[in-house]
């Protein structure tokens, strides 16, 4: 079992930066993938941005490609998403993931192949 904790979230202006956190504990292993997730309002769940916890390897939605950088702190088991210019369409509850690696690895992935989920942490960027 693998537990998620995210934090970092908050209420900021556009173009402001944000860092989201995700403490990851419990059965940690270096063959799993985090992701990192978010959902507005009335909207499905979307992808965001992976990471092969073993390479560091990534992949990132276009809408967020150049502006958000997600990486990974082998020691201390933390994943972290730095925001960048923040628009009032990132607005959302951004949740971190992990699943593990089967060979597979791809930008947009479903949330469907994710199974540790955090309780998600709030994002809004006001205009």
């Amino acid at each position: 079992q693998v537990q998620l904790v995210e934090s970092g979230g908050g209420l900021v202006q556009a173009g402001s930066s944000l860092r989201l956190s995700c403490a990851v504990s419990g059965r940690t292993s270096n063959s799993y993938v985090m992701g990192w997730f978010r959902q507005a309002p009335g909207k499905e769940r979307e992808f965001v941005v992976n990471i092969k916890w073993s390479s560091g390897a990534t992949n990132y939605a276009g809408s967020v490609k150049g502006r958000f950088t997600i990486s990974r702190d082998n020691a201390k088991n933390m994943v972290y998403l730095q925001m960048y210019s923040l628009k009032p369409e990132d607005s959302a509850v951004y949740y971190c993931s992990a699943r593990y690696y089967t060979g597979s690895f791809y930008s947009n992935e479903p949330d469907s192949k994710y199974i540790y989920w955090g309780q998600g942490t709030q994002v809004t960027v006001s205009s």
